[in-house]
């Protein structure tokens, strides 16, 4: 889904600071995504980076601004922020581990496609047809992502692990995503399964997401992103082309190492 204006980002951020206690998390971090692009965010361990997106989705408490297709979302609470096309992923995957994963997809489109109380009551046969309208939308959204239907009726954590990390973007996806906060997708993952995380991805933009990447495993982020970000110690030090980051001196000491 395209922003109304062209010329806004679909998520800007502006002087966001984070502290927990004494503790300074975050200090005064700006970025910006637009649609159909993914920003790369990566630093050290403890560099603030998961503190961005608690901050961003309202989970902690936090100075600065945070505008969603130019409006104000400072005070909205985070699970309207989702109903609004905000949403996140978490570094552990989190599922209902006692539905399939086809009702777990399912599951995604309770909020847009539910009946409610009293059409369930009066009108049984409404409920019963949405319900297999949903099931149906969730079956096309996995297969559409790479999850083959043999596993749509498996436990989520029965799955290979490398589709699980992959179930739990597409869940956060579901019905109405405009903006998919990912954090630390490729964490475990190697060899085919990073190049299927990989084009998840690369989907998701192509699809006009806009999405904002927290990884580690550098050869991924540098073959998908197309602006970076580089924060240490709370602080940004560096931010523009993955290319141009890469070789700013700051980076090389703090993230990446000094070359030799």
């Amino acid at each position: 889904m395209s922003s109304p204006d062209s010329e806004v980002p679909a998520l800007r951020v502006a002087d966001l600071c984070v502290h927990y206690g004494s503790l300074r998390a975050l200090s005064d971090v700006s970025w910006t995504v637009s649609d159909g692009e993914i920003l790369g965010i990566i630093g050290p361990n403890g560099a603030g980076k998961s503190s961005s997106f608690a901050a961003v989705t309202n989970t902690v408490r936090r100075t600065g601004t945070v505008e969603l297709y130019g409006s104000n979302v400072d005070s909205v609470p985070t699970h309207r922020l989702s109903r609004r096309g905000l949403r996140r992923t978490f570094q552990q995957n989190s599922f209902y581990s006692g539905l399939s994963v086809l009702d777990n997809a399912a599951a995604t489109f309770a909020v847009e496609n539910g009946v409610p109380l009293a059409g369930s009551v009066f009108t049984p046969w409404r409920e019963a047809k949405q319900r297999s309208r949903t099931r149906k939308a969730a079956a096309d959204l996995l297969t559409d992502f790479g999850i083959p239907a043999r596993y749509h009726g498996m436990f989520p954590d029965n799955i290979p692990y490398g589709l699980q990390r992959c179930l739990s973007i597409v869940f956060a996806y579901g019905a109405g995503a405009r903006v998919l906060l990912v954090d630390e997708p490729a964490a475990g993952v190697g060899g085919e399964d990073m190049h299927n995380l990989a084009e998840l991805l690369l989907q998701l933009r192509d699809r006009g997401l806009a999405v904002v990447l927290i990884e580690h495993h550098m050869d991924l982020v540098m073959e998908i992103v197309d602006r970076l970000l580089v924060i240490d110690r709370g602080e940004p030090i560096a931010y523009g082309e993955p290319e141009a980051v890469q070789r700013d001196p700051a980076v090389l000491e703090a993230y990446l190492g000094r070359p030799a």
